[in-house]
């Protein structure tokens, strides 16, 4: 048996690297399961494996540093993990064609928390911006700014702030992720030349992206480092986190629970609660509570 890294998966086959640099065509035998969560990929982009390089047959998975996991779709009991053993976790964010909504960057964000992944927003298509649409991406990206997320400005098209990505980026294994025609394989072709992935228009009818990226990929970024490509994402409902855990990934609201009036405070209508208070003068965003109210009252998937 050898061991390698999974670089990309398909469902049905995955390609390994090897520590030598080699990759090998490979399939899986049996199933794998991992704190018994049913997942619709039981082998992910990132996954350390031990495989036969005779057959190609994977025969084991080592246990998983972290991984960004997300409900398969709505109201699915299942889980698709999107990436394993990675260093950060980035999203692909853009204001307008397609609209990135700031309840799907907290569902994203509380995803990472929950796995322990630090995150970073990537706000593209900025040279599209106006001067309203510069002042709304300069508040949305305040609002995660304040609470310590890492927020960039590019431009995929016009190669702006694309230096500040690649230092993001440098040395690192990256996940990167976002909605259908947010830009990520475009952002991609510029980070790798040579590579050219498929890239597509957004619709006009739909305002939203087409799939261009099929499956996981992982790809070497010049310099050190990889950066794991996934399918577009239309929505991203949160797996496997508990209405009484919730609180504890918005880092806003876990920096006050010593202050609230009850240790197990909801932070809904409780009298004497902090995080209440610091709504109501602007110390939370208003945006990031409705998150928070929308999670907890229904775990709605849909962002």
């Amino acid at each position: 048996m050898v061991q390698g890294t999974v670089t990309k998966s398909t469902g049905s086959w995955y390609l390994v690297r090897d520590e030598t640099g080699k990759l090998h065509e490979c399939r899986i035998k049996g199933k794998f399961r991992i704190k018994g969560i049913s997942t619709t990929n039981p082998v992910a982009v990132g996954d350390r494996v031990a495989f036969d390089p005779e057959t190609g047959v994977i025969g084991q998975l080592f246990e998983r540093e972290n991984y960004i996991i997300r409900r398969a779709t709505n109201l699915s009991k299942q889980a698709h993990i999107l990436a394993a053993n990675i260093d950060q976790a980035l999203l692909v964010v853009t204001l307008a064609q397609p609209r990135t909504s700031l309840g799907f960057i907290d569902r994203f964000l509380i995803t990472a928390e929950a796995y322990g992944i630090p995150a970073l927003l990537i706000f593209n298509k900025i040279d599209i911006y106006g001067a309203e649409a510069k002042d709304i991406l300069d508040e949305v990206s305040g609002i995660y700014t304040d609470i310590g997320y890492p927020c960039l400005h590019v431009s995929a098209l016009k190669d702006r702030n694309l230096d500040l990505l690649r230092e993001a980026l440098w040395k690192k294994t990256s996940l990167f992720a976002g909605h259908s025609g947010a830009g990520k394989s475009t952002l991609i072709n510029k980070l790798i030349p040579g590579l050219d992935l498929k890239t597509a228009a957004v619709s006009n009818f739909s305002g939203q992206g087409t799939h261009t990226t099929t499956f996981a990929e992982m790809f070497e970024l010049p310099g050190g480092g990889y950066l794991i490509d996934t399918p577009g994402i239309r929505e991203f409902g949160i797996y496997d986190i508990s209405r009484e855990e919730l609180s504890h990934y918005f880092v806003e609201m876990r920096a006050r629970f010593n202050q609230c009036r009850f240790d197990n405070c909801r932070h809904i209508n409780e009298p004497g609660c902090a995080v209440i208070h610091a709504v109501e003068t602007n110390e939370i965003a208003l945006s990031r509570y409705e998150s928070y109210l929308s999670m907890y009252e229904g775990f709605d998937t849909r962002a």
